[in-house]
């Protein structure tokens, strides 16, 4: 009789409270008792303990990674006639703050091994934005799925072309390049709370790091309305962007576990990357960088054989998640926007790519379950 397990949850939020306890409903209770529910002590002390924690200069936090990314593309002046340059491979909150502040998001072509946006088509792209007399105004540069974007080439880009650097890090807080947590690589980087990030909230919450003190100022003003000096002192258009306190006090209670988090995700990884290399295309690493493995993403050689798997691994209670099935230029609420121009790499990668469950909550034996549910499936990695 063949033994049957529970499915393995892709996300476990339960576990983490549980293994949180009483810190995390002590930091809950303290915004209940001071009442100080927007922009309360705990938000100022989270941000100077994520300061600290990737070495920025300034951390402001906002409502949500989508909140951060408009803030600091709004500080800029970014609007109409201006080329941002993104991943067309990506989740729409990257493309969609430049439509909403009325510039243009041209899609660029992705890495076939590291999912990451390719310099040398950014190159390309950014020719053909100048060639039809849109206005190069940023690059923003996605740390898919916990690794980082090639941030040395894209400064280097951007300083021959004069653009702003903007790192939609929504993935990968905590992720490391070149020695140094991301958090510095770009002009401004924004970063996600959302719950299934590797640091989330218990709702939507954001954050934006620079090391340039005008620049936090402004963000600040920005995300309240633009006031000034006072809160009926209104200088400029904002919006209502601010981080609930109650969400600051469960990241302050999440940080101080987050490191260690931040090693079982890499210990999953590597498990994974040994017990699967036979079956699928693991995930490339970016040279000289530690992930935040926020999503563990495997290729297969067709759709059909994805498919395939996913049947067989749902059957033996191992989820899966498809990020992403389409990338943007294909998705209708892109189609104005896009000039028609073929990117092959990310069309290709779509329709092959499938994530799998890793959380600091795994189990050993649960990671086990799902490297040897791919044994028997009759998978051969694509190369």
């Amino acid at each position: 009789m063949d033994i049957v397990h529970p499915p393995i949850p892709f996300l476990d939020l339960k576990a983490q409270q549980a293994r949180l306890g009483p810190g995390l409903r002590a930091r809950i209770d303290a915004v209940l008792a001071h009442g100080q529910f927007i922009l309360g002590p705990e938000v100022a002390e989270l941000e100077a303990k994520l300061a600290t924690f990737c070495g920025a200069a300034h951390c402001v936090s906002v409502s949500s990674g989508t909140d951060a990314l408009q803030i600091a593309l709004m500080a800029e002046g970014i609007g109409r006639g201006d080329a941002v340059f993104l991943p067309a491979f990506t989740y729409t909150a990257t493309a969609e703050v430049p439509l909403l502040l009325g510039a243009t998001p041209v899609f660029v072509d992705i890495d076939p091994a590291t999912f990451q946006i390719d310099p040398a088509h950014l190159e390309v792209r950014i020719a053909a934005a100048t060639a039809v007399g849109l206005r190069p105004r940023a690059i923003i540069g996605v740390d898919l799925f916990g690794q980082p974007a090639p941030w040395p080439a894209l400064r280097a880009m951007a300083a021959r072309h004069g653009l702003f650097t903007l790192d939609d890090c929504a993935q990968a807080f905590g992720a490391v390049l070149d020695g140094a947590r991301l958090g510095r690589s770009a002009t401004a980087t924004a970063v996600s709370f959302f719950p299934s990030k590797p640091l989330g909230a218990y709702g939507d919450g954001g954050a934006l790091f620079t090391e340039d003190a005008d620049r936090a100022a402004l963000y600040r003003s920005l995300r309240t309305h633009g006031e000034g000096t006072t809160r009926y002192d209104v200088q400029r258009i904002g919006m209502n962007g601010r981080l609930d306190t109650i969400q600051a006090a469960v990241l302050l209670a999440k940080l101080e576990v987050f490191e260690a988090e931040l090693a079982r995700r890499e210990a999953i990884a590597c498990a994974y990357d040994a017990g699967l290399a036979k079956y699928v295309t693991i995930p490339a690493r970016v040279p000289s960088s530690a992930s935040a493995w926020a999503i563990y993403s495997v290729l297969f050689a067709d759709a059909a054989s994805r498919e395939a798997a996913q049947i067989a691994l749902r059957a033996r209670g191992v989820p899966s998640a498809i990020y992403y099935p389409k990338p943007l230029h294909h998705q209708p609420a892109y189609h104005g926007a896009h000039d028609g121009v073929s990117l092959p790499v990310s069309e290709a990668v779509a329709v092959r790519i499938m994530a799998l469950p890793l959380h600091p909550d795994m189990t050993d034996e649960q990671v086990a379950r799902v490297i040897s549910a791919f044994d028997g499936v009759g998978l051969h990695a694509a190369r």
